[in-house]
């Protein structure tokens, strides 16, 4: 000011004139003071201004508006022929994103409020409520749903039943962790109880009692194999839909079969996506699948298992040791001494799985409820013996990678596998996977004389594969083949399917 406009200031005056227009108090008619002292006392009055109205609206405007009740129900978009979820005690968005990612409308119903408004500011329609209470029901249109998934507990019934009230065309799908309650579900009009620990049990027993076995007369040719490949997050494949895959429309290798969240596909549609964890079962030259493995990590041969361990004799170690054959010796280990247990002790502990005969096992299921003792389990087995094949479960999806990494072979979480299969049944598919062993048969080309190998495998009604066509010694498998009514064509599918082609076709 004493440059451009000629006046004078004290430092002072000029320290006042700053803070004012920092602060943005303004400029005062009594403003230009004079005495040093009067100017620090204004300059204290503008900044505790300021830092009373910080204070107020910190400390009382804001959580004001934070308890301002917020409907989320008026964020719910129209729903008509939907899912209504009656509680999740599970990872609650493992499922809302399986169902966003195949395109099914639903509200979850969620009685922690905290949790149903992270979820609702995320972008998830969720509204928050009790699920036994009828509004809320109402509130997610329970009267034009058409399924109700309820996971609940204790009160799964009590929600079943209330939303069976409003709606008694609504299909009702409960889980549970017992398979002893299925029975009292189903009487009060639950169409389907799902007890996780068991369906991932009987999974993981499946992939174990599953082996490919080939007829004695049933002949590939020196260089065919048939192997599995395992689907890793980190793999190319991951993520991609089959028809994508390299190995898709490869001339020279067949897609068998395929283990998705534990169920078996015989063969698998194009359009199905490559999740981790999936198992591709191939079939093709031995160098050809030598290059293969090169390229993408986790393929290997596959084996027939007669001697498993089982870790862990709760429900989902009493659902494994049910679905294995009785040709399959069986070893339970639980810390429990309880009915079906063979072995007391600590799996975490070496001289535990020692004495469960892991060293003459084929392959070790890992079933018990904590992750952390799971882990712990396939990383020790794993240091014990690399001729073993190790199929674990786990409750967090996050553990999967970490259980690959332990060591395991074969990986199912609950969270994952639960919510995949709640998504199939919202569209009404069989998600009962066929049980038995991946069969492959030598028979007669005749029925399917005049047709390329493709093509007749377009006409097999998603129950049975032809592998190759056996001519003047030589095994094909390109998809383009032309079967002829002298070649014999070797035919890929379960102990029921195959059964069925041999007395209707073969």
């Amino acid at each position: 000011m004493r440059t451009l406009e000629g006046e004078n200031h004290s430092i002072f005056r000029s320290f006042q004139t700053v803070v004012e227009t920092m602060t943005t108090t303004g400029y005062g008619a009594d403003s230009p003071w004079a005495t040093p002292w009067m100017n620090g006392l204004v300059v204290l009055m503008q900044l505790s201004g300021i830092g009373i109205a910080f204070f107020t609206l910190r400390v009382l405007v804001i959580p004001l508006f934070k308890r301002t009740p917020v409907s989320l129900a008026d964020r719910l978009t129209p729903k008509d022929d939907h899912v209504v979820i009656g509680e999740y005690r599970r990872d609650s968005e493992v499922l809302l994103e399986e169902l966003e990612g195949v395109g099914i409308e639903y509200v979850l119903i969620d009685s922690d409020r905290e949790e149903a408004e992270r979820l609702s500011d995320a972008g998830y329609q969720v509204i928050h409520g009790d699920p036994e209470d009828a509004d809320a029901l109402e509130r997610a249109s329970v009267r034009d749903a058409s399924l109700l998934i309820t996971d609940a507990g204790d009160r799964n019934a009590s929600v079943a039943l209330t939303a069976l009230d409003l709606n008694e065309d609504l299909r009702v799908v409960s889980l549970t962790e017992s398979a002893r309650r299925t029975d009292a579900l189903e009487r009060i009009g639950v169409d389907r109880p799902v007890s996780p620990p068991v369906l991932i049990g009987e999974r993981l027993a499946r992939k174990a009692a599953t082996s490919v076995t080939i007829s004695e007369d049933t002949s590939f040719g020196e260089d065919i194999e048939i192997r599995e490949l395992l689907v890793r997050r980190e793999s190319p494949l991951h993520g991609i839909e089959i028809r994508d895959s390299q190995f898709a429309d490869h001339p020279e290798l067949t897609l068998v079969a395929g283990w998705f969240d534990g169920g078996l596909r015989l063969p698998p549609s194009p359009t199905d996506r490559l999740a981790p964890n999936t198992v591709l079962v191939v079939a093709g030259p031995g160098d050809v699948l030598d290059d293969l493995r090169g390229e993408l990590s986790g393929v290997r041969s596959t084996r027939e298992h007669t001697n498993v361990v089982v870790a862990g004799a709760g429900e989902g170690g009493n659902a494994v040791v049910d679905t294995l054959s009785d040709d399959v010796s069986i070893t339970a280990i639980d810390r429990e001494d309880r009915e079906g247990v063979d072995i007391v002790g600590d799996i975490g502990e070496p001289e535990t799985l020692e004495a469960a005969g892991l060293d003459e096992a084929t392959a070790l299921i890992v079933t018990v409820d904590d992750d952390a003792t799971a882990l712990l389990a396939i990383a020790l087995a794993r240091s014990l013996t690399d001729d073993l094949e190790i199929l674990a479960r786990v409750s967090d999806d996050g553990n999967v990678a970490t259980a690959f990494g332990a060591g395991a072979d074969y990986v199912l979480s609950i969270q994952q596998t639960t919510a995949r299969l709640l998504a199939r049944e919202v569209h009404g598919e069989d998600v009962v996977s066929p049980i038995g062993q991946l069969r492959l048969v030598r028979t007669d080309a005749a029925p399917f004389a005049g047709r390329t190998l493709e093509a007749a495998n377009e006409e097999a009604a998603d129950e049975w594969v032809i592998v190759g066509v056996e001519r003047d010694g030589a095994f094909r498998t390109d998809a383009t083949t032309p079967i002829e009514a002298a070649d014999t064509v070797v035919v890929a599918g379960t102990d029921e399917t195959i059964r069925t082609f041999e007395r209707e076709i073969a």
